[in-house]
């Protein structure tokens, strides 16, 4: 309780104190402490809608995740959906192809084992794109090759790691949702990825149906 009261005392010393009007001035220390702030507060947003038991749950496997996965291969926090393990297309695709790469094996090992570990959560597994359009890899447009990645990634956890597959949904957004510009190269890096989001149980079946929702619409790109 204390950290959330310092998170808010912190967030609101800096609100008070015209952060909107002279954050451009700000020093890179303190721009990087406000953004410190913003991620800790999205993440008590997210714990305290959760069951104890549940949020003490979440709270262990990022724990995990973030000891058995480097930076380089992911970046791991919380968002309003749950717990959410981003991988950057790169380690898992070669481009344009749905197809795993051998290299990716070992870094989908670690999140199966930590997935194992909170076996009552469902999860999600959203693959993305950017938005450079499919010319010659045989994929309809990036939703049909976001979804297959996602695919390909929920079989590899149900086939190597037994995971059940009643509690992984995968998801196709294509370029719908990106996470960055799309008008640089390090942007479009950026916003190809595969996301494995731990779920909180009360969202599981609503979360399932906007992804059976999202997977049946046709994509809204034109070549």
């Amino acid at each position: 309780m204390r950290a959330v009261m310092a998170v808010m005392l912190g967030i609101g010393v800096l609100a008070n104190s015209g952060c909107a009007v002279t954050f451009a001035k700000r020093s890179p220390w303190d721009i990087q402490q406000l953004a410190e702030l913003s991620d800790q507060l999205e993440q008590f947003k997210t714990l305290a809608q959760l069951k104890a038991q549940e949020a003490d749950e979440l709270r262990r496997a990022k724990e995990l995740l973030e000891q058995r996965l480097g930076s380089s291969e992911a970046s791991i926090g919380y968002d309003e959906r749950g717990l959410v393990t981003r991988l950057v297309d790169q380690v898992l695709f070669d481009s344009g192809k749905a197809e795993l790469r051998r290299g990716a094996y070992p870094v989908l090992d670690k999140v199966a084992q930590v997935l194992q570990e909170v076996s009552d959560q469902p999860v999600g597994v959203e693959g993305h794109t950017d938005n450079v359009p499919i010319k010659v890899s045989g994929w309809a447009d990036n939703k049909a090759l976001s979804l297959a990645r996602a695919n390909a990634v929920v079989d590899y956890l149900v086939e190597k790691h037994g995971i059940d597959s009643d509690r992984l949904i995968p998801v196709g957004h294509g370029e719908s949702r990106p996470i960055a510009s799309n008008d640089t190269v390090k942007g479009r890096q950026q916003n190809r990825r595969v996301e494995i989001v731990i779920l909180p149980q009360s969202s599981g079946k609503s979360y399932e149906d906007d992804a059976r929702r999202s997977n049946a619409e046709r994509s809204s790109y034109s070549k």
